[in-house]
């Protein structure tokens, strides 16, 4: 058997010169589940190197992935989480911003107090400001007794503002003040309160569009916009598919009560082909129908359904497709930018400008390495 072709989760290495690359065993096509004899102990779980601290290995314990595009998110979470700066993350639905969130606030100095969540999108337009700000018994029809808003439930600690492209103009204004001056009233109040709350944003919009029709305060957008973060998308990150494939096929098999630790090549390379819109939330929910679907030890994931949405599929954006343009030459001049025979020399820009786009579209500006992993190793007698 080549062992190119094959990388383990459980189990032990066959070959002690296959350097595993991914986390999930896969079967070459012409295999069959029989070929591979009874499921060998778990001993095999990839997990990042880069964590410096056990305290930060936990606040990450939720992100998956070792990519070079997800490594550059993780630094600069590095860089502000220590700091009480507001953040705004942008990304498309899916990618997991609120994991970020949680993160940003488990390594800031608040780690102690609470993180406080709220849905912009979730809630009744008439019910946000007090959700927001709470209010006095009898403020408005139904206010039986007074209610403390998410503000002052996070006070010291960080309140995860999700969707903010949806909150009404109206309360965009007073947002912008208790941004500004840590202080607000509860509605029905005259009792101005002051807290010290660190505020984190997170929005699948593009605000700057949304300013420009008239749809959200440019005032709010620049208080926001801080310290921006921007999560790629999964299509941009495929190198740490096998990987989030892995974790979600642990988690619902051990909550299945089963056992899988192989998945046929072909399956893995559908995976690794689809673009997948709705992102990590997607794949998720996809390997969990597929660990449902699976009677054995080898994933049976329904590739059918990829294939069918591939066929439909809508054709890529200009982003989309100048990503793949730079990609492709930086791939071609073996990751060289500047010089007479670079990619900016070849895509016929100016090295300053390539570096922005690539920058712009989260490419890398380095060849990406495969970041080092540890192996941790939880050793089951077999039956």
């Amino acid at each position: 058997m080549d062992c190119d072709n094959i990388i383990y989760l459980n189990g032990r290495e066959s070959n002690s010169r296959c350097r595993p690359s991914r986390s999930l065993a896969v079967l070459p096509s012409t295999a069959t589940p029989r070929d591979y004899g009874p499921a060998t102990p778990v001993e095999l779980l990839a997990v990042p190197h880069s964590f410096a601290t056990a305290a930060e290995r936990d606040s990450f314990a939720d992100i998956v992935g070792c990519s070079a595009a997800l490594s550059e998110v993780l630094d600069q979470l590095r860089i502000v989480a220590p700091t009480d700066s507001t953040v705004l993350i942008q990304g498309e639905t899916g990618t997991g911003k609120e994991l970020i969130a949680h993160a940003i606030h488990t390594q800031s100095r608040r780690r102690a107090q609470p993180f406080v969540k709220l849905n912009c999108a979730a809630i009744p337009r008439e019910l946000l400001e007090s959700e927001i700000f709470g209010h006095e018994k009898g403020a408005f029809t139904g206010a039986v007794a007074r209610r403390f808003g998410r503000f002052e439930a996070a006070d010291q600690g960080t309140l995860f503002l999700d969707e903010i492209g949806d909150m009404p103009l109206d309360l965009q204004v007073k947002m912008l003040r208790v941004l500004q001056d840590q202080e607000f009233e509860r509605l029905g109040s005259t009792n101005t309160l002051r807290v010290n709350v660190r505020v984190v944003a997170a929005t699948n919009q593009d605000l700057e569009h949304l300013i420009s029709e008239k749809q959200f305060r440019s005032d709010l957008y620049y208080r926001l916009n801080v310290f921006p973060l921007s999560i790629p998308p999964l299509r941009f990150w495929r190198d740490d598919i096998p990987l989030l494939v892995a974790h979600f096929v642990n988690t619902h098999a051990q909550r299945m009560d089963k056992r899988i630790d192989k998945i046929p090549s072909k399956a893995m390379e559908a995976l690794l082909q689809h673009d997948w819109p709705g992102n990590i939330r997607e794949l998720q929910n996809f390997v969990e129908r597929s660990v449902i679907l699976t009677n054995g030890c080898v994933l049976n994931p329904p590739v059918w359904e990829l294939l069918a949405r591939r066929g439909a599929a809508k054709p890529n954006t200009m982003e989309d497709c100048e990503r793949e343009h730079i990609l492709k030459a930086v791939q071609e001049t073996n990751w060289v930018i500047g010089g007479p025979h670079g990619a900016a020399a070849r895509l016929g820009l100016p090295r300053s400008t390539l570096m922005y786009r690539m920058q712009k579209l989260a490419i890398a500006a380095e060849r990406p390495l495969p970041a080092p992993l540890v192996w941790r190793r939880v050793h089951k007698s077999t039956a």
